[in-house]
């Protein structure tokens, strides 16, 4: 397995994009338009495969949104969506946020509450499909490390 954090250029967009229509488009069918809404630019991108096949990705906007969470049906049940939002998460600690959020869908909520996110708000529909709101506290080393703990 390897997965890397990429940007939405020429040459991650290919896969980013096969992994996303496979889940997105051709299983769950959302349409393109709402599927790819011009926000990929913007966000950082997680890659992941197994054996050279991309199995998996995810984004995460500038502000800890975390979405597009998508693993191939014949690569699941192996742990590999929960690899995916960590690598997002650890990267928005990296950045130094807060905390990150994500609309889940309905029957997904207990696969993120597995991974410490929380449920907060009302349902809502998006692309058709019941979300809910979730979210998880980011928690920093604050200390400083150049400072003498005597």
């Amino acid at each position: 397995m390897h997965i890397q954090l990429v940007p939405f250029d020429n040459e991650h967009q290919p896969a980013i994009r096969a992994v996303r229509n496979a889940v997105f488009i051709e299983e769950q069918h959302i349409s393109p338009e709402l599927e790819f809404d011009g926000l990929d630019d913007d966000a950082i991108h997680v890659l992941l495969s197994i054996d050279g096949q991309w199995a998996g990705t995810g984004r995460m906007l500038a502000d800890g949104h975390i979405g597009r969470i998508a693993v191939r049906k014949e690569c699941r049940g192996l742990g590999l969506g929960a690899r995916v939002v960590q690598a997002l998460v650890d990267e928005a600690a990296r950045r130094g946020l807060d905390r990150v959020w994500l609309g889940a869908q309905k029957y997904a909520t207990g696969f993120y509450r597995k991974l410490g996110f929380t449920p907060y708000g009302d349902e809502f529909l998006d692309a058709g499909i019941v979300h809910v709101h979730m979210k998880k506290a980011l928690q920093h080393d604050h200390t400083n490390s150049t400072k003498n703990p005597d």
